[in-house]
């Protein structure tokens, strides 16, 4: 069948995103430790990809599914194309390491396998092996009386073949347990590290003495991880604990096995996991790429990013610290993570210690996994006696365990949990407090492009939007009450949200483009995203550009549109940012008619990205930007730069392919002219003495 070129399949653009990813790397620019963090991520990111996105169409193909992709294609092509990526993808991962392995050693941290090791250095670790290792393995035999094992998801597993004195073989895995840290200090003279399974390799005959060591090899099991549950469930988070549990039994989706391994052992182990060939990988350097993270965090500050403090906003000094007085004065946005998340967890706080605040509401997709700020403050606001309401997101993917923990200790403190449905999520990002104040009662609502998580803000760009305008905060009480009480709101005063009325309106923000442009007036759009996949918003821009509007797409993942094809899409420019920090924020602004960057543009922050899941299947909130400091800040200058960025932008072309740009300097870097500025809306008086130098599009 003809396939259709006007799009491009959202799995093999999350590849080129991942791939986009392991550039920076090998991009020598970065400093080198800095590298094998990018190198661990899109390790990380490849294996999440195969639990879930590899295992989708797997299944689909497996039930004989035969729905069409947004380009044209069935399942089963489909999944051969991404099957060939991801394992082109897993052998760019391991020349990569090869080379870096190399840098390390040029900078005297030396990654060694037994060979390497001096006899000082192999007693050493004969008494590590023994004391800290040896005592946690639990070798499992392979016999009829001992049936292949269950091997858990991810797992790192040895296989051993060996003999007895009786010349009898023995076959044996060794799982190394997942809480093990993988790479081991034998020296610090020169950092020398070793790994895990070279370690456990080395001293096989410790674990089996008086046997024969005939031979061995490592392999990596990945499952699917996807969770299914009924909304008819009578108690939802004992249900979806019963099938978290059942995750690591999930079908055996991809297996990476050692290439060194023998035969003999390779085909038992594909012959008990019941896997087929073409979903199996041997790499030659070091299965679990993603387990590099432990080396990123060597402590040499050469071979690391200049450490980053973020600002704390003047307008909350020059108010001491009172949120609530900062808001009232004026609304704010904070720019993460070049200013400081602890101004979201100083609302919350303040909120909490308030004896003034009767009312907290409070989304949570996601958070640390230990001593959540933002979770004890609603547990100390609740066991003070304020009303405390926290909506809960169970299937927050990989985070499920974290948010079923944090809602039982808050539902003991006394905080009112509230679950979404299994075929909806609570993805919008809100918290509302309601004062006691002079004049009656006062709302101030935060209203956030990114989740409640202070690691991730460190890293993650993101925008915090403080308000007190009486219809956002009317729209926001409505949105609790929609997901709390079924409340069934069909307007909203200023907020876009899905499912209500967020695709439509911004369908509808585009159709106005196209008119103004019908009428002679100006039609722009600059949007910035993490996904753009909506067939019919990819449409409807198709159609604007067509009508000559001019289009500007920020998409750092995946992106189902082509931009620059003769007659359909020549007036849509496409770049994709990564670096440092990993873009987040959600912006979304049109012309109204005017000029871009101008007060009259309509500029908005959302939730949701410009994908089916999240206008159909999630609660998301889109903001408008009212006042004129925050709008100027988020059009004018965020936006501008990020236009502006050459140091970490790749440029899309009309096959989907992404090209990075070769003259650069340092100023058109987006994440360091952000560190180096300070925002607008957050500096207070401050900007009186040093106003910003306005910006214009290069």
């Amino acid at each position: 069948m003809k396939h259709n070129t006007l799009y491009i399949n959202r799995e093999l653009s999350w590849i080129k995103f991942n791939r986009r990813v392991l550039e920076e790397a090998e991009n020598k620019i970065n400093p080198l430790l800095e590298r094998i963090k990018f190198l661990s991520i899109s390790g990380s990111n490849l294996d999440e990809f195969l639990m879930v996105r590899l295992a989708g169409i797997k299944g689909q193909v497996d039930a004989d599914i035969n729905d069409l992709s947004i380009d044209g294609y069935y399942p089963n092509e489909i999944l051969e194309k991404i099957v060939f990526e991801t394992k082109k993808l897993i052998k760019e991962q391991h020349c990569c390491w090869k080379k870096l392995k190399q840098d390390l050693k040029n900078n005297e941290i030396l990654i060694l396998k037994q060979k390497d090791l001096n006899k000082r250095q192999l007693t050493l670790l004969k008494t590590y092996f023994i004391n800290q290792i040896y005592p946690v393995l639990t070798p499992l035999s392979l016999d009829p009386a001992h049936p292949f094992p269950f091997i858990n998801n991810l797992a790192l597993t040895i296989i051993v073949n060996f003999q007895d004195h009786k010349k009898k073989k023995i076959t044996t895995i060794i799982p190394i347990p997942e809480n093990l840290e993988r790479f081991i200090t034998i020296t610090e003279e020169k950092i020398k590290l070793i790994h895990i399974s070279d370690i456990v390799i080395s001293f096989l005959n410790h674990i089996f003495p008086d046997y024969k060591i005939l031979s061995y090899g490592s392999f990596r099991v990945l499952r699917d991880s996807d969770i299914e549950f009924s909304d008819e469930a009578e108690d939802l988070a004992r249900s979806f604990e019963n099938q978290l549990k059942l995750r690591k039994f999930g079908k055996t989706i991809f297996l990476e096995i050692e290439k060194k391994t023998p035969n003999n052992l390779v085909d038992l182990i594909c012959k008990k996991l019941g896997i087929d060939e073409k979903f199996i990988e041997f790499v030659d350097e070091m299965i679990e790429i993603s387990s590099l993270e432990q080396l990123a965090k060597i402590k040499k500050k050469k071979l690391l990013w200049k450490k980053f403090e973020p600002r704390y906003p003047e307008r909350l000094k020059e108010s001491k610290n009172d949120c609530f007085l900062a808001i009232k004065k004026k609304e704010f946005i904070v720019h993460h993570p070049y200013e400081s998340f602890d101004v979201v967890v100083q609302f919350l706080r303040q909120a909490a210690n308030d004896p003034n605040v009767l009312v907290i509401k409070q989304t949570l997709y996601r958070t640390v996994r230990e001593n959540s700020e933002i979770a004890l403050a609603l547990m100390e606001a609740a066991e003070s006696g304020k009303s405390v309401t926290a909506i809960v997101e169970l299937k927050a993917r990989f985070d499920e365990e974290t948010n079923i923990k944090y809602s039982k200790d808050l539902e003991k403190a006394g905080v009112h949990i509230v679950y979404t449905f299994a075929n909806m999520k609570t993805h919008a990002k809100l918290s509302l407090v309601v004062r006691k104040e002079k004049t009656g009662l006062k709302t101030y609502v935060h209203i956030g492009t990114g989740n409640y998580h202070p690691d991730n803000a460190k890293i993650y760009s993101d925008l915090s939007l403080f308000s007190s305008d009486e219809f956002i905060c009317d729209d926001v009480q409505k949105v609790f009450n929609m997901i709390t009480g079924y409340a069934r709101i069909k307007e909203f005063n200023l907020l876009n949200v899905s499912p209500i009325n967020l695709k439509n309106s911004m369908l509808g923000l585009i159709e106005n483009e196209i008119q103004n442009k019908k009428k002679g007036l100006n039609g722009e759009i600059w949007l910035k995203c993490n996904s753009l996949v909506d067939k019919d918003i990819i449409d409807k821009l198709y159609y604007a550009s067509k009508n000559g509007v001019k289009i500007e797409l920020v998409i750092r993942g995946v992106c189902c549109l082509k931009p620059g094809l003769p007659g359909v899409s020549e007036n849509i420019k496409v770049k994709s940012i990564v670096g440092r920090f990993l873009e987040h924020s959600r912006i979304y602004c049109f012309a109204n008619g005017n000029s871009m960057p101008s007060r009259n543009n309509k500029v908005f922050i959302s939730s949701a990205d410009l994908m089916p899941r999240n206008f159909e299947r999630r609660y998301e909130v889109m903001v408008p930007i009212l006042n004129s400091t925050v709008h100027k800040q988020v059009i004018d200058q965020i936006m501008v730069t990020y236009l502006n960025d050459k140091k970490q932008s790749w440029i899309m072309d009309q096959f989907g392919n992404y090209n990075k740009l070769k003259k650069i300097n340092s100023s058109d870097s987006a994440h360091d002219y952000f560190m180096s500025n300070p925002s607008l809306s957050g500096r207070g008086n401050a900007i009186k003495k040093s106003k910003p130098k306005k910006l214009k599009i290069k």
